[in-house]
């Protein structure tokens, strides 16, 4: 998932596995035992009832990802970035529901590896509009020219490939104005997704300590 999702300023905001809830998002989608080349499909062994895995840090109990899940999604991210970059788009991980899911723009070999990698737990397999290659060509290309931006008074404050392939997340506080001047630069195909994003608010520096040694 190219998936970093970078903020112009002091703070990088980064997602490299997009963490859902245990909500779920509603649909099923049913175990097959020959991927299609397009579509949604599902593993086989997302028809097992999994307890979702929980871990309490300091008091406080947060939701886990099973050690055999995120193995997989391990070699799946690997080979996807490696021998099935042209298809591989990113990742996420639903604790709730005890799954990942995996987007890809559709390819039977990448398929079948996933369907190999998987072994007995539950991946699902969406369709992607473009590979995480692709998109990161397109962001080094926004990223390079910021500078431009600036001069034109667009002013960019995140650039971020979306993990589910579909584009090239810019933050900007100019929406208006960079739907019209970021295709007219890149052309109407490129792949950009346009968000309203408010200035940078410095974090706030922490109070000064008093001279002299800890303690005193």
């Amino acid at each position: 998932m190219f998936h970093d999702r970078f903020r112009i300023g002091p703070l990088l905001v980064v997602g490299a596995v997009l963490m859902i809830g245990g909500c779920g998002d509603g649909e099923d989608w049913p175990a097959l035992d020959e991927p299609g080349v397009t579509g949604g499909w599902s593993t086989a062994g997302c028809e097992l009832v999994r307890l979702p895995e929980h871990v309490t840090v300091a008091g406080v109990t947060m939701p886990a990802t099973p050690a055999k899940l995120d193995a997989v999604m391990a070699r799946i991210d690997q080979a996807g970035r490696g021998d099935f970059a042209d298809s591989y788009a990113g990742q996420q991980v639903d604790q709730g529901r005890v799954r990942a899911i995996v987007y890809r723009v559709p390819s039977a070999a990448f398929d079948d590896f996933i369907r190999r990698a998987a072994e007995d737990t539950c991946i699902v397999v969406r369709d992607a509009a473009h590979s995480a290659v692709d998109l990161a060509y397109w962001h080094d290309r926004v990223l390079a020219d910021l500078a431009y931006w600036t001069e034109q008074g667009i002013r960019i404050a995140t650039i971020g490939a979306r993990h589910d392939g579909t584009g090239v997340e810019v933050g900007s506080r100019d929406v208006a104005r960079a739907k019209r001047e970021l295709p007219a630069r890149y052309g109407s195909r490129a792949p950009l997704v346009f968000v309203e994003e408010g200035p940078i608010v410095p974090l706030a520096s922490p109070p000064r300590r008093p001279a002299g040694p800890p303690g005193s």
